[in-house]
């Protein structure tokens, strides 16, 4: 059986890869510790900042989709905010299952309570990077991410 080889992009990307998924554990690590004193998880400050930037109400699905998520683990922590008081369900004037998500008051206040406690640690973080580093970082993982979505790269080689 022949063996394929990575091209030099190909050995790039991957050592890249590597260090983004430790990077991600280690930001929910920190993010998880950041807002703990709110009775959030990174897991629920991410749903309340995906409420908050839909700038309207959407069902679970549609928040799952902006995340990038699974629709199951989304209404998970969805119904376990809900339970906490931090999300309200409106109805749905389009669809009578798939009812909407909205911010309560006490949802609003741990989100800001979240974002007040980021602003120093992200400021601390990114302290000796420069700008337009972050950005040409940015620029190639939304390249890669849009990659993905289309899922042109992701069918094995043959298909």
């Amino acid at each position: 059986m022949l063996k394929s080889r990575r091209t030099p992009a190909g050995d790039a990307l991957t050592d890249l890869m590597l260090d983004l998924f430790r990077l991600n554990s280690q930001l929910l690590t920190a993010g998880d510790r950041l807002v703990a004193q709110l009775g959030l998880t990174s897991a629920r400050w991410q749903i309340l900042g995906a409420i908050v930037h839909a700038g309207r109400p959407q069902p679970v699905a549609w928040l799952a989709r902006d995340l990038g998520a699974n629709r199951q683990n989304v209404q998970r922590i969805v119904n376990d905010l809900h339970a906490e008081g931090m999300l309200a369900f409106e109805t749905n004037p389009h669809h009578r299952r798939a009812q909407l998500v909205v911010l309560t008051e006490k949802g609003r206040g741990a989100f800001d309570g979240a974002m007040a406690l980021q602003a120093p640690w992200v400021n601390r973080l990114s302290e000796g990077l420069s700008v337009k580093d972050l950005q040409t970082v940015q620029r190639v993982v939304t390249a890669l991410r849009k990659r993905l979505e289309s899922n042109d790269e992701t069918e094995a080689p043959g298909r």
